[in-house]
């Protein structure tokens, strides 16, 4: 009979936040209880939320008749410039918009990357899909000659497709070079809404997901298995933007049964609001609350990113939070073990491990924290390849067995989570649970 290692839970913690909690409580010697104040806020923040998700839901009514394609994309008109379409539909489409860029391109750079990290089989999966959208023709001709001569052999396996794209009698053209923009972001944000727009029109057809990068990223190793694993473990579960690095734009991967509403919200606010922020409306807008962020990136900026480019697309400076500091809790589980090992094995941050019969559905195990917590990112490592999938929970309940309420964190991916949680507003954490699917 096959047994399920369980290695350890890590609660990973924000240095700052747990050393002042800490510290406070040990000097003041006082236990953790919840002012009337912060009952107050509580109570507010509940009927806040509740607030929101009814307001989410008649958003999302309304946007989700937003099916068809903005009536901009009529006008729309496409060239292909080197390769041909799959012939059959793909998993996956990458897809890249460039444009000239006075600093120098970092195109051919970014596809060397990627055709690099991956493997033949992991490119069986996906096209590649490659946007100029620049219209200068020397530039194209050029860009094409480069592109053709570096990858030739992915381009004859239809691995790789370029094409070129314009929105001809639309007002497009004219405000893309509109020299009133209030700023150089604003004229960058621009361009990028309706150059990815075209991209992703493009693209509906083509693979079941989207996965978005910019023209100046390095691709880590396997960055495909890696979004493979991950999208299979979400498949039963809902989700809009899964993001697989810390880039305010590349690497989010998006349903292709999405991208009408998304290339209809592009064009609608083509003008002012930043990509990023765009993005999180969008997500919003679709009932996805928080954001899902694997806490590895497999996408980074290329060296040579400019100045402008970092003050329009920022990067949010990936936390090193160094080793876990688990914060003392209990175990509860039913899950059968053969032996006398205790179940705070699977938390203790030793070399101890809490070894157990296989799993069956339905079965638990749930880390009771002895104080609440703000949690931002949890790592659970299992030792084996059953499915499952951790929740956070607040508002513990009086028997202290578990908690009153819980959010989904994620599904384990090939056995493990490694995830990060963001919250605009972080609640106090009680409970991490790990339910089995099996």
């Amino acid at each position: 009979m096959h047994h399920c290692l369980w290695k350890y839970i890590i609660v990973a913690l924000s240095f700052i936040f747990l050393s002042f909690f800490l510290q406070e409580n040990n000097e003041e010697h006082l236990e953790y209880s919840l002012s009337l104040e912060e009952e107050k806020k509580k109570i507010l923040w509940q009927l806040d939320q509740e607030r929101i998700r009814f307001e989410s839901k008649n958003h999302l009514d309304t946007f989700k008749e937003m099916q068809g394609n903005s009536p901009l994309l009529h006008h729309a008109n496409y060239k292909f410039l080197a390769g041909a379409p799959p012939q059959e539909k793909k998993l996956l489409t990458v897809g890249i918009s460039s444009v000239w860029n006075p600093h120098g391109s970092s195109l051919l750079d970014t596809l060397q990357s990627l055709f690099q990290a991956s493997a033949e089989p992991e490119l069986n999966c996906i096209v590649v899909l490659v946007h100029l959208s620049d219209p200068d023709p020397e530039w194209l001709s050029q860009a094409v000659a480069n592109i053709s001569g570096l990858f030739k052999p992915h381009i004859e396996a239809q691995k790789l497709l370029v094409i070129h794209s314009c929105l001809s009698g639309s007002p497009f053209p004219r405000d893309l070079n509109n020299v009133n923009h209030s700023s150089p972001c604003e004229a960058r944000y621009s361009r990028q809404k309706v150059d990815y727009a075209l991209l992703m029109n493009f693209a509906i057809n083509l693979s079941e997901y989207f996965l978005m990068l910019e023209d100046n990223v390095h691709c880590t190793p396997k960055f495909i298995s890696t979004i493979y694993w991950a999208l299979s473990a979400w498949k039963e579960l809902p989700w809009v933007i899964p993001e697989f690095s810390s880039l305010s734009f590349s690497g989010k991967v998006f349903h292709t049964s999405d991208l009408s509403r998304l290339t209809s919200f592009f064009l609608l606010f083509h003008k002012d609001t930043p990509t990023h922020l765009l993005l999180s409306e969008f997500r919003l807008l679709l009932a996805q609350n928080t954001p899902i962020r694997f806490s590895s990136s497999v996408f980074y900026h290329m060296d040579n990113y400019s100045v402008l480019e970092d003050t329009c697309f920022p990067v949010e400076k990936e936390k090193i939070l160094g080793e876990p500091d688990n914060p003392v809790a209990s175990v509860l589980t039913d899950v059968m073990t053969t032996s006398n090992i205790i179940p705070q094995y699977a938390y203790t941050l030793n070399k101890e491990f809490y070894s157990t019969l296989d799993p069956i559905r339905g079965n638990y195990l749930t880390v009771i924290m002895e104080r609440p917590q703000k949690v931002i990112q949890i790592e659970v490592l299992t030792g084996s390849d059953k499915q499952g999938q951790v929740e956070l929970g607040y508002d513990l309940l009086e028997n202290s067995n578990g908690c009153a309420r819980y959010s989904l964190l994620g599904p384990l991916v090939e056995g493990n989570l490694d995830q990060r949680y963001f919250m605009k507003k972080i609640l106090w954490r009680s409970c991490i649970v790990y339910d089995c699917w099996c």
